[in-house]
């Protein structure tokens, strides 16, 4: 079987659909297969294999991937589909509905494992970033594995690799690989959309569960929220265990996903927002919201011209991006409302020249889902610029209800190259929902792996972001909010009403000095969220900022957070927490005690602030 779109057998609605006519080809690029149901599955098994080995440690190349299921069922009893996805790989189903495509088998991450100097193991899923599993059902089976891997299906992550839409069956959900050597850590992620039974937390330190049905969950670390879960535990006694549960979503949208259509064709369903909502949404999103076909999308490959892109856009299309990445010397630019971007595969774009990526105009409705930015080696000012300052008065509320939705938008200042940014994501209209992003500087790169030439003082001057997200619109909402590393304040919130479900913080390991460090106005350090002086009212559940500061331990930062003490202003379930090396004196103004190396992996809480 080659790499390229597989066009062969029935399409159908689910499993059980009759064999409609064979749709049109349409060429979603080399790194696009589609399997169905009727092959082996040793030829299945064949190709995910061969993806997973040349992606199992790809961290920072330019392959992606998408493998993708026609609805049917994969696997048997006997020989079951096991499907290990490795960086930048997109699992998932093309149904209307989750439980139209069935593994029956496993769909996997594991730890990765990389010896300590002196051969100790070292077998970690701190890096396992940038991959994506979503709309299927796993009915699990182990059948052919080892003993320790019988019961679960593994899904051991760290940031930027979401499970969405997915259903679990026959086996516990374990986001930690305990099969392998230790220490097995993992660094924390997000599920939405989601029915699984027993669910095993394990490692991972942080980590949202949003608009999901689980059986139980088990154990936490520093900073677990649900919100919208049936079968959450409970938060009493915070924060032992650390847990931040809210009975409903303040507000949601579920990502836009492809599927096939009962007469074979290829379309995109655009799900509703929705307010105040609990448990997954597969009935309600299939009800409510828009299917787009394919052929209302430009489909764009990485020799696409960005002017052409552009003209598709201005002429009312939507934008479909194919695995790979893309060169961006120009902005993109999205203008009209209920415009859909949505990339496959994560789809990567790569600032040329100073270049802003991409924009969205002060217009409602538009969805930006699937797609990695990364910051070039001239410095852009922005990587994502969602309207303009200054731009929406007299616009207030006009996408209430129909809200520019970012899912799974991820940014990357360094890493694969030399990063340089001055803001990489700025919000600036009203009405927006930011719903799951990894905003980061980064802390390593290709550069490490290959006889290294950037020592921390180096990657300090070179890799340079100064803020990795401002939001000056009102009525922003954001859940999962993962923001890393900046050498400034980290995220900063300038807009009223904002509401965060999940934030999670690192900041940067690598200043040199403490002047390096130090506010204009000689506070030490810069927190690692700021809420203005001027906001009147906010709401943030479940917090967490932690300090490295590997480059140089006498750094002091004063506060992990920073906000008005005003009664509008309300942040629930915060923490700090050393992770070998700095201090952060207080958890937020002043509140909460010391973090450092005499306690080195132990949080410090405040419940609420201001306190109560």
């Amino acid at each position: 079987m080659t790499a390229g779109l597989l066009l062969t057998g029935a399409l159908g609605a689910g499993p059980a659909a009759a064999a409609p006519p064979q749709p049109p080809t349409s060429d979603l690029g080399p790194n696009v297969t589609v399997f169905d149901p009727s092959m082996p599955t040793a030829e299945i098994q064949a190709r995910v294999d061969e993806v997973y080995a040349q992606q199992f440690t790809n961290e920072f190349g330019t392959e992606r991937y998408a493998l993708l299921f026609r609805p049917g069922t994969y696997g048997t009893d006997a020989e079951p589909l096991q499907v290990k996805v490795g960086y930048y790989t997109e699992v998932a189903g093309l149904g209307a509905s989750p439980d139209d495509v069935t593994i029956n088998g496993k769909v996997e991450v594991y730890n990765r494992c990389r010896p300590n100097a002196d051969g100790s193991p070292n077998c970690i899923a701190l890096d396992n970033f940038w991959r994506t599993v979503s709309n299927l059902h796993i009915a699990v089976n182990a059948a052919g594995q080892d003993g320790c891997r019988s019961t679960a299906n593994f899904f051991a992550v760290s940031q930027a690799s979401p499970m969405r839409r997915v259903h679990v069956t026959g086996g516990t959900l374990s986001l930690m690989d305990y099969c392998t050597d230790g220490p097995q850590f993992a660094s924390g992620g997000f599920m939405a959309d989601t029915v699984a039974g027993d669910v095993v937390n394990g490692s991972q330190q942080q980590w949202l569960t949003r608009n999901s049905s689980i059986g139980s969950w088990s154990n936490g670390v520093w900073n677990q929220v649900f919100s919208g879960v049936e079968g959450a535990p409970s938060e009493e006694g915070f924060p032992t265990p650390p847990y931040t549960v809210l009975d409903e979503t303040p507000l949601s949208r579920e990502k836009p996903w492809l599927w096939v259509d009962g007469q074979g064709r290829y379309q995109v369903r655009v799900p509703a927002a929705h307010r105040g909502t609990r448990g997954a949404s597969w009935e309600q999103d299939l009800a409510e919201g828009r299917t787009l076909p394919l052929s209302s999308f430009y489909v764009a490959t990485p020799r696409s011209a960005v002017k052409d892109i552009n003209t598709a856009l201005a002429r009312g299309s939507n934008l479909l991006l194919t695995p790979g990445v893309y060169d961006v010397d120009r902005t993109i630019a999205v203008k009209r409302a209920g415009t859909v971007v949505l990339g496959l595969g994560h789809a990567t774009l790569t600032a040329v020249g100073g270049a802003v990526p991409l924009s969205v105009a002060d217009v409602p409705g538009v969805v930006v889902a699937g797609v990695t930015i990364d910051a070039g080696t001239v410095e852009s000012p922005v990587l994502l610029q969602v309207g303009s300052k200054n731009g929406n008065a007299g616009r207030a509320h006009r996408g209430a209800d129909d809200p520019t939705t970012l899912s799974d938008v991820f940014f990357r200042v360094g890493g694969p190259h030399v990063g340089k940014v001055d803001t990489a994501l700025e919000v600036n209209s009203d009405d927006v929902l930011v719903d799951h992003t990894w905003v980061w500087r980064g802390d390593h790169g290709v550069e490490d792996f290959s006889g290294g030439f950037l020592g921390d003082d180096e990657r300090w001057a070179v890799n340079t972001g100064r803020q990795g997200a401002v939001v000056n619109g009102d009525d922003v909402t954001a859940t999962g909010l993962f923001v890393e590393h900046f050498q400034r304040v980290n995220t900063t919130w300038n807009g009223e009403r904002g509401t965060v479900v999940l934030y999670q913080n690192e900041l940067p390991y690598d200043p040199p000095t403490q002047a390096d460090w130090t506010q204009p106005d000689g506070t030490l350090g810069y927190p690692g969220y700021r809420v203005a002086d001027a906001v009147r009212t906010h709401r943030l559940y479940g917090g967490g900022s932690y300090v490295y500061n590997r480059n140089n331990p006498s750094i002091v930062t004063e506060n992990g957070f920073e906000a008005p003490t005003t009664p509008g202003v309300q942040l629930h379930h915060l923490l700090t927490v050393n992770l070998g090396a700095g201090t952060i004196r207080h958890v937020v103004e002043g509140v909460g005690g010391q973090v450092d190396d005499t306690n080195t992996g132990t949080p410090q809480y405040v419940a609420d602030f201001p306190v109560r």
